[in-house]
């Protein structure tokens, strides 16, 4: 990992952001391939996801909508330790989410003028789970639980039909599914899965949804985007990045391997270290070049670390290290200080407060959300929750007396705005 000096120096949000840039990747082709793909579903539906399946799959003449027996025998299949971790990360995921719906609560006005705000699910989700580098189990949990706890009537599911499955979705995200009751599963992958939830694919009995769920690569992110406005999507989703606080405390290898188990994730992978203590920088790149040599996945998790996107920056102090965070705005931001003060770091998707937080913790079983806003976006947007498929919806209530005590009101505003039949619409009821 590349070590940056920003001592001494007082630096703009903006420089601070430019300091650590964010991956790039090639998003403009992705996009165009995306939107060529969700069309091409819209169009042909199953013939085309088959099509994308052996194609990107390696898969043909598998069971595009999952039978129950695949899901039931997946069950069956799985570890006892496994079954109890899913368990048990559903049970944590569904009590935090179920603090996230509001109360729908009454305002009232004056005498017989009531606003009633409440809070209404949409119909039907459909959640997309990865099916690449790695396989998210978790992600089953993370996307659904919230989605039930928030009374969506219907889930379906995507997931890439695995090769060396013989065309199934893996076992585990199918054993998930099964846990959560989940019925309604689909082997199809990427962007046309994204399609296919947007526009429907008759021939599959897969009804469009109203909202889109789940983590992906950059075609899925884009497709999101290219389907944006026909249904609600959670968001576009990046490279996974952690940026780390820490101070002369700090233990050095407890740092290094947070670091290292967030660069295993994707060569595009962000890991981020800002420190007020040269020693403990020090300290943290010894101990990342051991783990990382020696970790499973050595040859991804090295070409992340040496990326411009992951860094160990030195700052003045602490609160330099708060204004670099609150800049850079990461998802996962961890704090290993004496005095974290976990208000004062504004800008992230999750904060993980104390060396016994780390962000594997949120991965599976804190019972918080791993879904959470990548790329800055931290700045303005909130990880995935109940609130992810809610609507705010107000019911309004006026009777005679209480609209004829705002009468004047909407007459004054309606023909300022020069819309003399709004205000025409009220007084036709005083008329008589």
């Amino acid at each position: 990992m590349r070590t940056i000096d920003l001592r001494g120096r007082r630096l703009t949000p903006a420089e601070l952001l430019a300091a650590v840039p964010r991956a790039e990747a090639a998003r403009g082709l992705a996009l165009a391939t995306a939107a060529e793909i969700v069309h091409d579903v819209a169009a042909r539906g199953e013939v085309s996801l088959r099509e994308q399946a052996a194609r990107f799959d390696g898969v043909e003449d598998h069971a595009v909508r999952v039978p129950a027996e695949h899901l039931d025998e997946a069950l069956e299949g799985i570890s006892p330790a496994v079954r109890t971790a899913i368990e048990e990360s559903i049970r944590r995921v569904r009590l935090a989410s179920a603090a996230q719906v509001p109360p729908d609560r009454v305002t009232e006005l004056g005498p017989g003028a009531r606003v009633e705000q409440r809070w209404r699910p949409v119909r039907r989700v459909g959640v997309y789970v990865p099916g690449g580098k790695a396989v998210y189990p978790s992600s089953v949990v993370m996307n659904v639980v919230p989605a039930q706890v928030a009374g969506v009537e219907t889930v379906a599911l995507a997931s890439p039909p695995q090769r060396d499955h013989g065309g199934r979705v893996h076992p585990v995200i199918l054993a998930a599914a099964r846990l959560l009751g989940i019925s309604e599963v689909y082997a199809m992958g990427g962007a046309g899965a994204i399609g296919a939830f947007a526009y429907g694919v008759d021939s599959l009995e897969l009804d469009p949804v109203d909202v889109i769920s789940g983590p992906g690569n950059n075609f899925v992110a884009l497709a999101k985007r290219v389907v944006a406005g026909v249904v609600g999507t959670d968001s576009e989703a990046g490279a996974t990045e952690i940026l780390i606080v820490a101070d002369d405390e700090a233990d050095a290898d407890l740092v290094a391997a947070d670091l290292v188990s967030q660069a295993e994730h994707d060569e595009q992978a962000a890991a981020v270290l800002v420190t007020d203590s040269a020693d403990l920088a020090a300290a943290v790149a010894e101990r990342v070049s051991v783990r990382a040599a020696g970790t499973r996945h050595a040859d991804r998790v090295a070409i992340a670390l040496d990326g411009p996107q992951s860094a160990i920056v030195l700052v003045d102090d602490i609160p330099a290290a708060a204004a670099f965070s609150n800049a850079y705005a990461p998802e996962h931001l961890e704090l290993h200080l004496r005095d974290p003060r976990p208000d004062e770091y504004v800008n992230a998707g999750a904060v993980f407060v104390g060396s016994h937080t780390p962000v594997s913790l949120g991965d599976y079983l804190a019972g918080s959300n791993h879904v959470l806003p990548t790329g800055g976006q931290a700045r303005y947007a909130a990880g995935l929750g109940a609130a992810t498929f809610l609507r705010s919806q107000q019911v309004i209530t006026y009777d005679r007396e209480a609209l004829r005590a705002v009468h004047d009101g909407i007459l004054a505003l309606s023909d300022s705005e020069q819309l003399p039949a709004h205000g025409e619409a009220v007084s036709a009821r005083f008329d008589a």
